[in-house]
């Protein structure tokens, strides 16, 4: 169905917002930053995006505002102008690490769909070195699963207070305490009430960029 220009620039600025945070904005943050009057027509927005099929939210959840795949892939496809193509790159075989292996060719393909074809997968940029003793660092890239289903010991995207997020490892402790364990040693876990935590996801995969 066809936007408003007003309901375009909500739109997209959903898209940069939870690109750029890892979670969507409050509707206090949606109108300051389009500088909207007032909240009852920040609602109205957003229930119409909701209506149209653009966006959908998930009740009684803070920040849970989530733009529609195919809009998101649509302006991507628009900004680089051309579709994103293929997600298979060949897998031509395993290369040793340690002590050196046969090279054999295989016929096999590597699809990152399995990795990114989901909504409810997404990206964000590391910033910082807390994560360095398990191989993650600064500039490198986290894919990102939102789920329920977290266990102790995965990494995870940890909303606190609803201002700040981190990267750690989460172990639940006795009496409704969390630890938000970092990977290097030079560094103290955080340890909070659960109630003051929030998950955003699971991490999936790391990607680096040499180039």
């Amino acid at each position: 169905m066809a936007l408003t220009p007003r309901q375009k620039e909500v739109l997209d600025f959903l898209v940069e917002y939870t690109e750029r945070q890892g979670y969507s904005p409050s509707f206090e943050e949606i109108a300051r930053g389009l500088q909207l009057a007032s909240l009852a027509t920040v609602h109205k927005h957003v229930t119409a995006l909701e209506q149209k099929g653009y966006l959908k939210r998930r009740y009684n959840e803070s920040r849970s505002i989530e733009v529609s795949a195919d809009y998101r892939m649509a302006e991507r496809e628009r900004v680089h102008g051309t579709s994103t193509g293929s997600t298979e790159v060949p897998l031509l075989g395993r290369i040793a690490a340690g002590a050196p292996v046969e090279a054999v060719a295989s016929p096999e393909t590597l699809n990152f769909a399995d990795f990114a074809g989901s909504a409810e997968t997404y990206a964000l940029q590391v910033k910082g070195d807390s994560m360095i003793e398990d191989h993650i660092c600064s500039g490198d890239f986290v894919l990102v699963e939102r789920t329920p289903n977290i266990r102790d010991g995965e990494i995870v995207v940890a909303l606190v207070d609803g201002m700040e997020t981190t990267l750690k490892r989460i172990y639940r402790e006795a009496e409704g305490m969390v630890r938000l364990q970092p990977a290097n040693s030079g560094m103290d876990p955080i340890r909070v009430s659960g109630e003051r935590v929030e998950l955003q996801g699971r991490v999936l995969a790391v990607l680096r960029k040499y180039r």
